[in-house]
């Protein structure tokens, strides 16, 4: 099944949320624009929007209040990918050209930057305070995790407890925010929506993990980018972590810098294939999703939470 046919029922204010995505990327100065709108068009999941409305399903949903929320949440995650994609210098996502490839870094720069603004313009349509203080502090999160990936590029001596902090900033704690902000957009009680936070920040980790997990197991034409990509450009994941337990494949890793051909990684993928490590991280991400179902079994009845049930099922399951 595809990702998409799970929440069909949410695809009337989806087309909305799309709109208004393309509304609000829309400048004066063309480039930007343009940068914006290739972004939108190279597609995504949307998984931060799907959680949004799902979320305020719990409490009273209204569209035309909630889309806002849903769409501050995806233009900081675009915007996040455009910041991305200069750290590690690619050139194609979803096999489409950066647009740092596009433009250049600067250019890169200042969309990322653009972006982060439209989506706190955004969020000025939700009169609570709360909210407005919850954003910024995952804009924040956010950015330093941005900064640690910088950081922690080809930096062989980390420690899982280094890889679980990045990806809980990188990735875990803007869908745990789009649970959260969702729910709390809709008027749900305090203990619901921080129940919804942690649900999302526990699918976000196990996201995240299959993420790295695929890198190395998918085909470059499902990744939209070479296989093994994030060891090339120095990302530490889970894998590597794990198979660097095995001291003579560590010193093969070590070897890799930034001067590392793509064709001179396909051995060192081979054999973190077939250490163990893709399966050890599978047992990772899976404890998550477990934390995540438990949490759901704790919330009201209802559509969104069995939908959400089926989403988080999915995505530890998915193959790309």
């Amino acid at each position: 099944m595809k990702f998409k046919n799970l929440y069909t029922f949410l695809n009337k204010d989806l087309d909305v949320i799309e709109q208004e995505l393309e509304d609000v990327v829309q400048s004066s100065y063309p480039m930007l624009s343009e940068a914006g709108l290739d972004m939108l068009q190279a597609g995504g999941k949307r998984i931060r929007p799907v959680f949004v409305l799902l979320s305020g399903m719990f409490g009273d949903y209204h569209i035309d209040k909630i889309k806002h929320v849903a769409v501050a949440l995806e233009i900081i995650h675009m915007a996040t990918l455009v910041h991305d994609d200069v750290i590690d210098d690619a050139e194609l996502r979803r096999g489409r050209p950066t647009v740092k490839a596009r433009w250049d870094n600067r250019i890169a720069m200042y969309t990322g930057d653009y972006l982060l603004a439209k989506s706190l313009e955004q969020m000025t349509a939700l009169e609570d305070p709360l909210a407005h203080k919850i954003l910024s502090k995952t804009i924040v999160d956010v950015v330093i995790g941005e900064i640690e990936q910088l950081k922690d590029k080809y930096r062989y001596e980390q420690t899982m407890k280094d890889y679980l902090k990045r990806i809980k900033r990188k990735t875990a704690i803007l869908i745990a925010t789009s649970c959260q902000l969702g729910a709390i957009s809709a008027g749900t009680d305090p203990q619901l929506h921080k129940k919804l936070y942690w649900f999302g920040y526990n699918v976000g980790m196990s996201f995240q993990i299959i993420d790295d997990i695929l890198d190395f197991t998918s085909s470059e034409k499902q990744l939209g980018k070479p296989v093994g990509s994030d060891l090339l450009q120095g990302n530490i994941t889970l894998p590597v972590l794990i198979a660097m337990e095995d001291r003579n494949l560590k010193n093969e890793i070590m070897k890799i810098s930034s001067d590392t051909k793509p064709d001179e990684i396909k051995p060192i993928i081979d054999a973190i294939k077939k250490s163990g490590a893709i399966e050890k991280s599978y047992d990772v991400s899976n404890r998550y999703l477990n934390k995540a179902f438990a949490l759901l079994n704790e919330m009201p009845s209802n559509k969104a939470r069995s939908t959400m049930h089926s989403i988080a099922k999915y995505i530890g399951k998915r193959k790309i």
